[in-house]
């Protein structure tokens, strides 16, 4: 996945986002595409922390706060499984849910314009 972003889609890797006023990070995600000043796409690859240590809304987070960026690219998990290769939890769909949530309602409003959820 990193070489398609990377190589294909011309996204840049690990770069510290733009500080904003306010918040002290040093958010630095996966890989940042840079549409124009102040614009541009955040992704993220997940693996097994998708839901259970809540990197869906963290990510959703850093593309909130981050003034460089108002759209994320979230690239999760079908299914995960345990090391005795038994299923375990379906990331996919309850990323999409929780994530939607977010979006509808002027009370949910954050500044983010669009989350693009993608299974593997």
């Amino acid at each position: 996945m990193g070489g398609l972003l990377r190589v294909d889609l011309h996204f840049e890797e690990e770069v510290v986002l733009t500080a904003e006023l306010g918040f002290v990070t040093q958010a630095r995600p996966d890989f940042i595409f840079r549409l124009g000043p102040g614009r541009g796409v955040i992704a993220e690859v997940e693996r097994g922390g998708t839901i259970t240590n809540n990197h869906d809304l963290k990510d959703l987070w850093k593309a909130h706060i981050a003034p460089d960026a108002h759209h994320l690219f979230l690239v999760v998990p079908m299914q995960n499984f345990s090391r005795d290769g038994s299923g375990r939890e379906k990331p996919f769909p309850v990323v999409a849910r929780r994530l939607g949530a977010f979006f509808g309602d002027s009370r949910r409003e954050i500044d983010v314009l669009s989350v693009h959820v993608f299974g593997y």
